[in-house]
C-alpha cells in the first residue's frame, strides 16, 4: 500500500514544479493593471457626465432666469392693463347721467375685465408651459445621454 501513496506524492510534487510563481506574479499584475484601466475608464466617463450634468443645469439656470423675467414682464403688462381699465371705468361713471347708464356701463367693464382676465391667464399658462420645458430640456437630455452612456457600458 505504500506504492499507491509513492505516486500521490510523485504526482504532487510534480504538480507544484509546474507551478511557477513569477507567472502568477505577472498573471496577477496584468489583473491589476486591466482593473485600474476599467476603474480609470469609468472614472473618465463619470467625470464627463458630471461635467456635461453642470452644464446642463447652467444653461437650465440661465432659461428660468430669463424665463422669470419674461413672465414678470407679462405680470406687470397684465396689472398695467387691469389698471388703465379700472381708470377708463372710472372716468366713464363719473360722466353717467343715470343709473341704468351705471349698470349698463358696469355690465360692460365686468364682461370686459373677465374676458381680459381670461386672456391673461392663457398668456402666462402658456408662458409657463414653454418655460418648463425649455428649462427641462438641457437636463432631460443630459440625463438621457448619461444614460444611453450607461448603457452602451
Amino acid at each position: 500500500m505504500s506504492k499507491p501513496t509513492d505516486k500521490s506524492s510523485a504526482t504532487e510534487a510534480t504538480e507544484f514544479a509546474a507551478f511557477d510563481p513569477g507567472k502568477a506574479t505577472d498573471q496577477l499584475r496584468a489583473v491589476a493593471d486591466k482593473g485600474m484601466e476599467q476603474t480609470n475608464e469609468v472614472l473618465q466617463k463619470f467625470k464627463s457626465g458630471a461635467e456635461e450634468t453642470q452644464k446642463a443645469l447652467e444653461s437650465s439656470a440661465e432659461t428660468a432666469k430669463s424665463a422669470g423675467n419674461e413672465l414678470s414682464l407679462k405680470m406687470i403688462a397684465a396689472l398695467r392693463a387691469n389698471a388703465e381699465a379700472d381708470f377708463s371705468h372710472l372716468e366713464a361713471l363719473a360722466r353717467v347721467k343715470s343709473l341704468s347708464e351705471v349698470f349698463e356701463l358696469h355690465r360692460i367693464f365686468l364682461r370686459k375685465r373677465l374676458e381680459m382676465g381670461v386672456e391673461h391667464v392663457k398668456d402666462i399658462q402658456a408662458l409657463t408651459a414653454r418655460a418648463a420645458a425649455d428649462v427641462s430640456k438641457p437636463v432631460k437630455d443630459a440625463f438621457a445621454k448619461a444614460l444611453k452612456g450607461l448603457e452602451a457600458a
